[in-house]
């Protein structure tokens, strides 16, 4: 399972950070994503950590403004957004690959999402 948690109602330029805990079975060797759908949109990738050497992939969009990160020994995976713009509203998910690697990893196991806006 997972548990997304974090978000919240910011004024443009603000900060949060995210949280995903997930149980071991689901967190260990496994590839963490966070992905965001927003209102009348198609669910899109955010971000993506590996399993090991914590390799990272970015969508273009939060590059240099968010950045991911996971705690093995916690079972929980980040997402630390700056500088939020009223283009990232949406609900963030967290999501478990079926690989260690990042960029190998399919998503398939969600969690239930959390609600970003963010006011311009």
């Amino acid at each position: 399972q997972l548990q997304a948690s974090g978000g919240g109602l910011v004024q443009t330029g603000a900060s949060l950070r995210l949280s995903c805990a997930a149980s071991g079975r689901t967190f260990s060797y496994s590839a963490m994503g966070w992905f965001r759908q927003a209102p009348g949109k198609e669910r899109e990738f955010v971000v993506a950590i590996s399993w090991g050497d914590e390799y990272t992939e970015y969508a273009d969009s939060v590059k240099g403004r968010f950045m991911i990160s996971r705690d093995n020994a916690r079972n929980t995976v980040y997402l630390q957004m700056n500088s939020l713009k009223p283009e990232d509203t949406a609900v963030y998910y967290c999501s478990r690959g079926n690989a260690r690697s990042a960029s190998r990893s399919k998503f398939t196991v969600w969690g239930q999402g959390t609600q970003v806006t963010v006011s311009s």
